[in-house]
């Protein structure tokens, strides 16, 4: 009997234990609402893993300590692909004649910084991370300078002058690799899509690009700029004169003489004119009046302030638009 008592006094005990060990519990994940009633208290948002500062090598073969969410960004000329990624710099390009007009619907309010990036235009704007383009840029002394105000990254001249690879590698930088990757999917398929029209309702014609400024002439090289969009892209034919200068060339735009203009038989020409405005003598020359594409009137003619004159995923994307709309779709 004595043993019987002492197991229900222990079990007894066991059982109150329990009863407030749950009553605790239930306290700690409950909360009064405004009407007095125990409600379940919400369960704490998993966090998310904070950014972290990352060391990356650049095209200059620099160790450069990249901060985590760096805010206040320059890269000069480099613009159109921080727009794409949905990145605003603290300051944007410009020189002397103007900016990158067709970015300006996202960079607007966005103050300028000259060209050549002088040292103390850069100081002032207290930027957290700088990106570089061309290897000239930090040429001698300069990047241990540029160095000193911020942490500096270096494209390289290789990736730079393929927009597909800068995407990418300001991707890499920007921590933005995902969204970059998808910018470049997007714009593919655009592109595919746009040369395959063009392949039904223009086939084996041939279009060229020049450049009007201070009454010369420049036509586009058949593999960069514009050039590699058209032909590349957009599987337009490339003329033959284009193809004669750009093996000659250097540069994205090479000097054409208007004799030699004459001699350009593409079925249609796109004009970039910066002397809009200023008299274009040159377009009431009649040697300008006796291109084939100038005679059958498709010529289609831009100003200085869109797309054409530069390059990356926006420019590309709007050129695109713009063959579609004023080409392509009138025929």
């Amino acid at each position: 009997m004595f043993f019987q008592k002492k197991t229900l006094v222990l079990l007894l005990t066991i059982l109150t234990t329990l009863l407030l060990a749950a009553c605790g519990s239930n306290t700690n994940n409950t909360q009064s609402n405004s009407g007095g009633e125990a409600t379940p208290a919400p369960s704490a948002a998993p966090s998310a893993s904070p950014a972290a500062e990352r060391k990356l090598t650049d095209g200059l073969g620099n160790e450069v300590t990249v901060p985590a969410n760096p805010q206040r960004i320059i890269a000069s000329y480099l613009e159109d692909y921080l727009v794409a990624l949905g990145v605003k710099p603290v300051a944007q390009w410009k020189v002397s004649n103007g900016i990158q007009d067709y970015l300006q619907d996202s960079l607007k309010d966005i103050p300028t910084i000259p060209y050549d990036l002088p040292f103390e235009d850069v100081t002032k704007f207290e930027p957290d991370l700088l990106i570089v383009g061309s290897s000239a840029t930090v040429e001698g002394q300069k990047y241990g300078q540029y160095s000193k105000i911020a942490p500096t990254y270096v494209l390289g001249d290789s990736v730079v002058n393929d927009w597909r690879k800068a995407l990418l590698k300001m991707g890499e930088v920007l921590d933005k690799g995902d969204e970059a990757q998808k910018v470049l999917d997007d714009y593919e398929k655009k592109a595919a899509d746009a040369k395959s029209s063009i392949q039904a309702k223009l086939p084996g014609q041939s279009v060229a690009a020049i450049w009007l400024v201070k009454n010369k002439f420049f036509i586009v090289s058949d593999k960069q700029s514009s050039g590699s969009l058209l032909y590349g892209d957009l599987g337009f034919q490339s003329p033959a004169i284009v193809k004669e200068i750009s093996a000659k060339g250097t540069g994205n735009w090479n000097s054409i003489s208007l004799e030699k203009l004459a001699e350009l038989d593409a079925d249609h020409l796109i004009l970039i004119n910066s002397d809009k405005g200023t008299g274009a003598k040159a377009l009431e020359e009649p040697i300008w009046k006796s291109v084939k594409a100038v005679k059958n009137g498709n010529v289609y003619e831009y100003p200085r302030t869109s797309s054409w004159l530069y390059y990356g995923p926006i420019a590309s994307s709007q050129m695109i638009d713009d063959v579609m709309k004023d080409i392509v779709n009138k025929q």
